[in-house]
């Protein structure tokens, strides 16, 4: 009898992993609406719903730095009808961040399916500060010391670690002003002049750089972006250890049948590699990066531990 249910359990996975998906999907975005990564999973909603056969619908889940969306997705069944639009925060920052209160481990409780995107992130400063590059940024901190306050979505927030890694670097004495709510407050702030800089993604930052209501110091990115040909990047600044960006991939729950993760794999690369998509993002500042499970499920586990040692060194914690 034993024998019998467990094969005809097998038999009824392998047909309901044929005839995936049969019902609309849900793509859990941890994320308010305007940012980052609903900006990246709103541009592939269509032509992945198109790809599927089935509606993708953008499942907003902001809160916690992420970790609401985080736990819901997780602990989602693992059929295929939830996928997590995942990044560097969520899935690699918040493990060591929150170490104490996490019910998630991300490298254990989801399938990583593949990275979609690299999202650079941008070095912004209120107009009035007297420094157009980093290499300014540094002298004019120096000779000020603790009178430049850098704004941030939280003391965990990848854009708080991104300038403590710049500011050990050079030994810069700047004050920390923390804001609730994610990058747009953070933003605001500095547009009012509470802040004079902060790191953000370029997507959340260029509107604000082309109608001058910031400026642009430098980029993360490898090469000069096609959204901001002019802004030098932070290897070029001589900051290669800065070099890097919130990337965001598809994850989908621990558990998840073989088949279903290949057929998901295989609607992603080609939403990825459609023309429309790659412009829209690169309009944003957003680059198409895409990889097998395995690359990026070990491209995640490096990143949990590099960052995991970033926070450590600069005692980042929970606010």
């Amino acid at each position: 009898m034993r024998v019998w249910l467990f094969a005809l359990l097998i038999s009824s996975s392998v047909v309901n992993a044929q005839s995936y998906p049969n019902k609309p999907v849900r793509m859990i975005v941890p994320f308010a609406p305007g940012g980052a990564s609903d900006f990246v999973g709103r541009i592939m909603q269509p032509r992945l719903s198109e790809l599927l056969g089935q509606q993708v619908i953008v499942d907003n889940r902001a809160g916690a730095s992420g970790n609401i969306g985080l736990d819901a997705a997780a602990k989602a069944p693992a059929d295929g009808y939830t996928l997590f639009l995942g990044n560097i925060g969520t899935v690699a920052i918040n493990p060591a961040v929150f170490r104490a209160s996490l019910t998630v481990t991300p490298t254990k409780d989801f399938i990583a399916v593949t990275q979609v995107v690299d999202v650079p992130s941008a070095l912004v400063a209120h107009p009035s500060l007297p420094a157009n590059n980093i290499k300014e940024l540094v002298a004019y901190a120096k000779a000020n010391p603790g009178k430049l306050n850098y704004g941030s979505p939280g003391s965990g927030s990848q854009n708080r670690l991104e300038m403590e890694v710049l500011r050990k670097a050079e030994n810069l004495d700047m004050v920390h002003v923390p804001y609730k709510g994610g990058a747009g407050p953070a933003m605001t702030g500095l547009i009012g002049g509470e802040t004079q800089l902060m790191f953000v993604t370029v997507s959340s930052a260029i509107g604000h750089v082309k109608g001058g209501r910031v400026k642009l110091l430098g980029v993360s990115s490898a090469k000069r972006l096609q959204a901001a040909p002019d802004a030098p990047t932070v290897g070029e600044s001589g900051y290669p250890a800065l070099t890097g960006g919130s990337w965001q991939g598809v994850f989908v729950p621990a558990g998840t049948p073989k088949e279903v993760v290949e057929r998901l794999l295989a609607a992603v690369l080609q939403t990825m590699q459609t023309q429309d998509v790659i412009t829209r993002l690169a309009n944003g500042g957003v680059e198409v990066v895409t990889s097998s499970p395995a690359a990026f499920s070990e491209f995640v586990a490096a990143e949990t531990r590099k960052w995991a040692q970033v926070v450590k060194e600069s005692n980042a914690t929970a606010d």
